[in-house]
């Protein structure tokens, strides 16, 4: 079982948009931009025109944040030669589908084949978070019992409110993006880590999915490395919010350990799970959430704030407390990216004008979490 007395080291998988500067429009130029990065560090996708940078595994945030910080600048310096822009963001609002292609992979091309429309309309970005949990067993138990604490942080997350140049209306579009695909969603209650791989084996086997990888629950036990993956959220314009996000995950991921040690949780209705998902899809952090503990609507900053006491005892522990609150405080106080997109098209009517709002998101970070905020904030203020 993991050991609770040394902090979990998690890590971050981190996907960028790039665009053209002279048009702000997203373009398959991932290929040339990745010929000029280290390939241990980042790597192609689905579409050209996405580029995934991945974390090193660290126990302190700060440090985390420091490599995450280090990345988007190798892969912003290596754009600025190119013409080319780095968006961190669920989606870009302008698109040419017709333009678009998938990277040259025989398991995108076979992606391709299967599920047509699905493949080629995945032009969206997403952050993973990684905590480690070296025991399966332990990991696919804990995935499901985390799901109904999941919709707030992708509430945190949420900045896709356009698609194909349209205002969909909700904060993260991406989410419903991500959904059509068979495997999206919350986890099932599983009695052990060989029942769990037996579903993926079959699920392989049906031909449905054509390999592990392709699990897209909104939490996993990793298919290549020890650890529980967060899938649910949008990419984050900015990277204090993936540090926030990170901090809750790890904290969550502790949380419910020790809840497993002690015997067979409450009844998790995926339903209210599914229902809850899609209330922080639509309003994200401008509304109100389900609140995980009774089910009832809550306005989202009382639901972060209820998350973040509730994990404040194994916040403490890891020395994340300070950070982590500071961080929901300034994300509470400022509004998602999805209000700050819209508040950018409001002055001028222009979707260049949040492409641009985006790109320097993206590119400004501040030497401690990423955000510019007042020092010494917290979420309590």
């Amino acid at each position: 079982m993991t050991d609770l007395g040394e902090a979990m080291a998690v890590g971050v998988e981190e996907e960028f948009h790039i665009v053209d500067l002279s048009t702000r429009q997203l373009v398959p130029r991932a290929g040339v931009l990745l010929e000029q990065l280290p390939a241990d560090r980042y790597s192609q996708e689905l579409q050209r025109s996405v580029v995934e940078a991945n974390s090193r595994p660290f126990a302190r945030l700060e440090d985390l944040a420091a490599d995450l910080r280090a990345l988007r600048r190798g892969v912003i310096e290596a754009a600025d030669g190119l013409g080319l822009g780095v968006v961190a963001a669920g989606t870009v609002p302008l698109v040419d589908p017709e333009t678009m292609k998938i990277s040259p992979d025989p398991r995108y091309e076979q992606m391709l084949g299967d599920y047509q429309a699905l493949a080629r309309e995945q032009l969206i970005c997403g952050t993973q978070v990684h905590a480690e949990v070296r025991d399966r067993d332990l990991a696919v138990a804990v995935a499901h019992r985390l799901a109904p604490w999941l919709p707030p942080l992708l509430a945190l997350s949420c900045s896709s409110p356009y698609w194909m140049g349209s205002d969909t209306g909700y904060a993260s579009y991406r989410s419903l993006v991500w959904q059509r695909w068979p495997t999206a969603g919350p986890l099932g209650r599983f009695a052990s880590a060989a029942e769990y791989d037996a579903l993926v084996d079959e699920l392989v086997g049906s031909g449905v999915i054509g390999d592990p990888g392709m699990l897209y629950f909104d939490v996993r036990p990793s298919a290549h490395v020890p650890t529980l993956e967060l899938r649910v959220c949008d990419a984050c314009p900015r990277v204090g919010d993936i540090v926030l996000i990170t901090g809750l995950f790890r904290a969550l991921v502790a949380r419910e350990i020790e809840a497993v040690a002690g015997g067979r949780g409450p009844e998790i209705r995926l339903e209210m799970v599914r229902a809850a998902s899609w209330r922080a899809a639509r309003s994200g952090l401008e509304g109100n959430l389900v609140d995980p503990v009774d089910g009832v609507p809550r306005p989202a900053a009382a639901v972060v704030r209820g998350l973040l006491d509730g994990l404040r005892p194994y916040l403490e522990r890891y020395g994340d407390w300070e950070l982590v609150s500071a961080l929901a405080g300034e994300a509470l106080a400022g509004g998602g990216a999805a209000a700050r997109q819209r508040e950018a098209f409001s002055h001028g009517g222009r979707l260049t004008d949040v492409v641009d709002l985006l790109l320097a998101e993206t590119r400004d970070a501040d030497p401690l979490t990423g955000t510019r905020r007042p020092r010494g904030r917290t979420c309590a203020d």
